[in-house]
């Protein structure tokens, strides 16, 4: 419930201070709007950083949740459910998948990913088939092994010794790609759209080298499709977009619409690897994550929501670009479907937190990659009037910056 007794001094006096959260705390959502503990409107085009992808309380999520709800919570992994059995089946059947393992995170299925290409290559060649090859830049979580593979040091420093065995290319570089592979590479591991490392789609050519390289070295390819996956591309996931099929993919993120979920995708042959008790989770398939999830992707799946996201696309990438021109304030609007970076142009170079924080002072609920690109990752179902308004408001932000530049 509401409580008016808490503030925002209580993060700072209660919580560890990783986060450094906005000034307002949000206590309600309908769509793509937030309410704060003032009454205060915002248009979020966040998503929860692409999290809930159908939106704040959608009616399909809400009912399946307060069903089941009535019904069963838990029961551990010493037995199945009905809920994460009808979830397995459905993205097998939507997917090159033969075989689902659940988690509870992107982080936690990325380590399920990352454990299980290093046990394939030890049960079918040896320990000296270790290697994973990464990009710079990436993310794939917040575990050791997964910042280990991320890419970007700043996560990983200050942790102890790393995990060993893994090496980077710089994304999208085929010959760096091309150059790191040997016999002893066990995988391949790449995000299709690089989220956190900048809103940066991969190249064709660079997934295809991929899946070719893998192909010739008996190593596994892995798709991180936490961020670009469950329709934000325009697909299901964003490998049917590029037509480059990975041996194992993970999700999270939009799976569950804001339910804390994550699921590895595999198939049967590489699934036999994770017999029983090489690995396992306390929440993982939780049957309340599980007809979530089930219902998100029920909804998301139909034809007319994916191409819905690419319209959306157009409008939106058609208004930034308008924006980005009139105030010189971006350089370039990259991505794919509703995963989109507004990279910001030299005489505004660093100043993406800056925009953010005025954004969010006139309404509206935006994001960062890095210091030069603001993110938007809003719902897929998102109304054009939300998006108008949302967008409205990020002019309205731009242009008081503008004039307080030009003041100065």
């Amino acid at each position: 419930m509401e409580n008016k007794n808490v503030n925002r001094s209580d993060f700072d006096q209660f919580m560890v201070p990783n986060y450094a959260p906005m000034s307002f705390i949000p206590v309600r959502g309908e769509g793509a709007r937030i309410w704060d503990q003032n009454g205060q409107e915002r248009v979020d085009l966040t998503g929860g950083i692409a999290v809930t992808s159908l939106g704040h309380c959608h009616p399909a999520l809400v009912k399946a949740l307060q069903e089941q709800a009535g019904k069963l919570w838990h029961i551990s992994n010493i037995y199945t459910n009905e809920p994460a059995l009808r979830l397995a089946r459905k993205l097998c059947e939507a997917t090159f998948a033969e075989r689902v393992f659940f988690a509870n995170s992107g982080a936690e299925a990325n380590e399920a990913c990352l454990k299980l290409v290093r046990r394939y290559a030890y049960n079918t060649v040896g320990a000296q088939k270790d290697e994973i090859i990464a990009t710079f830049n990436g993310f794939h979580g917040r575990t050791l092994f997964t910042v280990s593979v991320g890419g970007q040091p700043k996560y990983a420093e200050g942790f102890g010794p790393k995990p060993g065995g893994i090496n980077h290319v710089p994304y999208n570089d085929c010959d760096a790609l091309r150059t790191a592979v040997s016999d002893k590479t066990c995988a391949i591991m790449v995000e299709p759209i690089q989220g956190e490392g900048g809103v940066l789609p991969a190249k064709q050519e660079f997934l295809q080298t991929a899946r070719e390289l893998c192909d010739q070295h008996g190593a596994l390819l892995v798709f991180d499709e936490v961020q670009s996956g469950m329709g934000r591309s325009g697909h299901l996931f964003a490998y049917q977009c590029y037509g480059v099929t990975p041996d194992v993919l993970s999700s999270a993120k939009s799976l569950g619409g804001g339910f804390p979920i994550g699921a590895m995708l595999t198939t049967g042959k590489i699934a036999e690897h994770f017999s029983v008790g090489t690995h396992g989770t306390t929440y993982g398939g939780n049957l309340l994550a599980s007809v979530v999830a089930e219902a998100v992707l029920d909804v998301v799946n139909q034809p007319e929501v994916l191409e819905g996201v690419k319209q959306r696309q157009e409008w939106f990438q058609s208004r930034l670009k308008q924006i980005g021109d009139q105030y010189g304030v971006f350089k370039e609007v990259r991505g794919l479907g509703l995963l989109l970076g507004c990279v910001m142009s030299d005489s505004w170079a660093g100043k993406a937190g800056e925009v953010m924080k005025a954004a969010h002072d006139e309404g509206v609920m935006v994001l960062l990659a890095g210091p030069d690109v603001l993110r938007l990752a809003p719902s897929l179902v998102i109304t054009e009037e939300e998006m108008k308004q949302g967008l409205d408001s990020l002019e309205r932000a731009i242009d008081k910056l503008a004039s307080q530049s030009k003041a100065a």
